[in-house]
């Protein structure tokens, strides 16, 4: 397959130093070595990353760092620069991709039973191990995407985690054919998820705070658009919180018709309120989280994005201003989906 030396060469990016709100620097930049790729990884030269708010739940402490001095980013675009000797599918130049999911055990009930994102050995890009913060970044062969090579890498990083995650929402909120779904914060991954619903005939309103995010919508064609604590217009059979305010979860149960399911996107979620039964959860609704994804939950979108031809709005930041696009994130002033490019 061939491969390329990088031994020696030293790579850039911005790692998390301390934990914390954005406005203490958590965020530093920093220079390592390149690590030589294993026998069954990818050495990726990236071409763009997604600013995914999982980035910033690990910036600013919500969620626990597993090592010391990790690169986030985990919406990875990239040119193969080299190959370890047991790489099959991927030659030098190829575009790959590097998602959230990076490794699983594949031999425990979750992973033989299809159910490889609850998997208790699984580890994950940008908190496991180095992400795509960087102008190179190590992604496992069996774990890479491969995507359309003429592209533009900045609209396909977004497909990568919120794209995904936003595919796997939709499905866990259990919309029936036609259905009508509401969507609680309008931001990188629900403007991916309110498409997909509205391909397959739903009626889709959105709950937001950002004015931004509303106009947004409308573009895309969610029949409303309104507060994110306001009601809709209609009873909902479905919705999906991708807010991360634990507030808003008895406001989206109170909005659902009888039989109705609410699926909470995120990995991180603020503390929920008391719950009234009668109120919230009587006339069967039901309430779900969603945990990661599985690759074949990628595989499935990816194809769907390229069959209905997905629009992927984005904020543009160059490499070095990773910082200031998780501040921009953390203050709701991103339209669409923050990615790190050069382009």
């Amino acid at each position: 397959m061939g491969r390329t030396d990088h031994a020696g060469q030293m790579l850039s990016g911005w790692a998390v130093g301390t934990p914390g709100p954005m406005r203490t620097g958590p965020l530093v930049p920093t220079h390592r070595p390149v690590a030589a790729p294993g026998p069954d990884e990818l050495l990726l030269e990236v071409e763009a990353c997604g600013v995914c708010r999982t980035d910033l739940h690990l910036a600013e402490g919500d969620l626990t760092p597993h090592r010391p001095s990790t690169i986030p980013g985990h919406e990875i675009v990239g040119r193969v620069a080299s190959v370890g000797e047991a790489v099959s599918t991927f030659r030098l130049g190829d575009r790959a991709g590097g998602a959230w999911l990076r490794g699983t055990c594949g031999t425990c009930r979750y992973c033989r039973a299809g159910q490889e994102n609850l998997c208790p050995g699984s580890t994950y890009t940008g908190w496991d191990a180095d992400g795509g913060f960087a102008d190179l970044v190590l992604v496992p062969e069996a774990f890479a995407y491969r995507l359309p090579e003429a592209q533009d890498a900045a609209l396909l990083a977004p497909l990568l985690c919120a794209g995904i995650i936003g595919y796997r929402s939709l499905r866990r909120s259990a919309l029936p054919t036609g259905g009508r779904l509401g969507i609680y914060g309008f931001g990188a991954s629900a403007h991916l998820a309110a498409q997909v619903a509205l391909s397959e005939g739903a009626t889709v309103h959105v709950m937001t705070r950002s004015a931004q995010a509303r106009e947004l919508a409308m573009s895309l064609g969610a029949s409303s658009v309104s507060g994110a604590y306001d009601s809709p217009p209609e009873p909902l059979d479905s919705a999906i919180l991708f807010a991360p305010v634990g507030d808003l979860v008895p406001v989206a149960l109170e909005a659902l018709d009888r039989s109705g399911t609410l699926a909470i996107a995120g990995i991180h979620l603020s503390d929920i309120p008391v719950l009234n039964y009668q109120r919230h959860l009587f006339q069967e609704r039901n309430l779900r989280s969603v945990t990661s994804n599985t690759r074949q939950d990628g595989r499935e979108f990816l194809e769907l994005a390229e069959r209905i031809g997905i629009q992927v709005t984005v904020s543009r930041y160059p490499p070095d201003r990773a910082d200031q696009a998780l501040t921009d994130l953390a203050a709701d002033r991103v339209n669409g989906a923050a990615v790190l490019t050069s382009a």
